[in-house]
């Protein structure tokens, strides 16, 4: 058999070779080619199988060597006229299934633009969730059927559970009460397996997280126990979970996760940030903490606005607040929380300020739990200055 060159089906790159030995190739670079260097399209994942490529015979003057009529038998070839159709094993970059399948692999959408992320959302989170995806084309609202059986049991049921296959799947989850993570923790668990391309979940509020530490024997961490509940959702085709929390109540907590899940730690402060900066007093604003716990969990984001501290001291069997550093007076003071639950901090607080000549207070937390309707305790002005948080 004589030498010959092919093109490959990526580019217009010219292989010439002498030998029938497919090891050894040679790059040719013939003259109405501008560049002979080849390309590999990286919207692919490598793949090494078999593939047939259209060879033509060139003219070539360099004789056949001995070793290629002793290798000669490797190849199965066809030749038609002047074209010769190889079945050779080479290095393709391909999938097996479909670009389209590919692409969403890649969270390329059909289109061309950004991935399409299928939100699911629990009862209590189905407005928070509409109002997402007004916000963006990228996300498609699904839904999901929350029924009880008569034993109260619950009787779940996730529409249209082929067609999220191959697709990014987020679920805005509610830990508001030990009643209803159950039912979500199912619908968490069963949905990394439906065959799709990755899994996220949304807890804005991480409900244990201030029960994080042992102050004696017998104490049980209830932070630590959610954690592990959580680090064991199955993974999907994409890896582990991706696990995205508003303002844990510690940074340490992180650790309290395994491996199988990846914590994605967010703050509600830049949002905060970004209202204080419209307020027509933003150059009067001064930011409070109501405990060093507060301090270290927020100052970093907020050290472009003058700081004040207070701490908590015990008197018998009574916590009061105290002013720890800073100076409130003439000031627009604003105090930041994580959270907040009865208020009786932020009140004492407040108190603590406008006796130091605050002009006015007012309070941000990320989480306002506000357990026995205690939020009625923020519904008016007490008389010192005091805003609605």
């Amino acid at each position: 058999m004589g030498p010959f060159s092919f093109t490959s089906e990526y580019n217009n790159t010219v292989f010439s070779k002498c030998s029938t030995d497919f090891t050894k190739w040679e790059i040719q670079k013939l003259p109405q080619l501008k560049q002979c260097r080849p390309t590999i399209n990286v919207d692919y994942t490598l793949r090494i199988r078999p593939i047939s490529l259209s060879c033509k015979a060139l003219p070539h003057t360099t004789a056949a060597s001995p070793e290629d009529s002793t290798n000669s038998n490797k190849l199965r070839t066809d030749q038609n006229n002047a074209g010769i159709t190889m079945a050779i094993p080479v290095a393709a970059t391909a999938l097996d299934a479909t670009r389209t399948e590919s692409n969403e692999m890649m969270g390329i959408a059909a289109d061309g633009g950004k991935k399409k992320v299928c939100l699911f959302y629990s009862s209590e989170t189905e407005d928070l969730a509409r109002r997402i995806a007004a916000e963006s084309d990228a996300v498609e609202l699904r839904s999901i059927t929350w029924r009880k059986f008569a034993d109260g049991f619950p009787n779940l049921f996730i529409s249209n559970a082929y067609g999220i296959r191959g697709h990014h799947v987020a679920f805005l989850a509610s830990f508001s009460s030990p009643s209803v993570i159950f039912e979500q923790l199912s619908v968490i668990y069963a949905m990394p397996k439906m065959f799709i391309s990755s899994f996220t979940l949304v807890l804005p509020f991480f409900p244990t997280g201030s029960v994080e530490r042992m102050e004696e024997e017998g104490d049980v961490a209830t932070a630590f126990t959610l954690a592990r509940i959580l680090s064991n959702i199955p993974m999907s085709r994409g890896g582990p979970t991706s696990l995205v929390i508003f303002d844990i109540h510690a940074l340490q907590e992180r650790f309290y996760f395994g491996d199988n899940v990846l914590p994605c730690f967010e703050s509600g402060v830049p949002l905060l940030k970004h209202r204080l900066h419209q307020l027509p007093d933003s150059d009067n604003i001064t930011i409070a903490f109501p405990d060093d716990g507060a301090w270290k969990r927020f100052h970093k984001q907020l050290q472009h606005f003058p700081t004040i501290i207070c701490t908590k001291v015990r008197e018998g069997n009574k916590r009061f607040v105290r002013l720890k550093e800073g100076d409130p007076a003439g000031r627009h003071v604003v105090i930041v929380d994580d959270l907040v639950q009865s208020g009786s901090t932020l009140i004492e607080c407040q108190k603590v300020l406008a006796a130091h000549g605050a002009k006015k207070i007012s309070a941000y937390v990320t989480h306002g739990v506000f357990p026995e309707r205690s939020w009625e305790r923020f519904q008016h002005d007490n008389g010192d200055g005091m805003e609605n948080p």
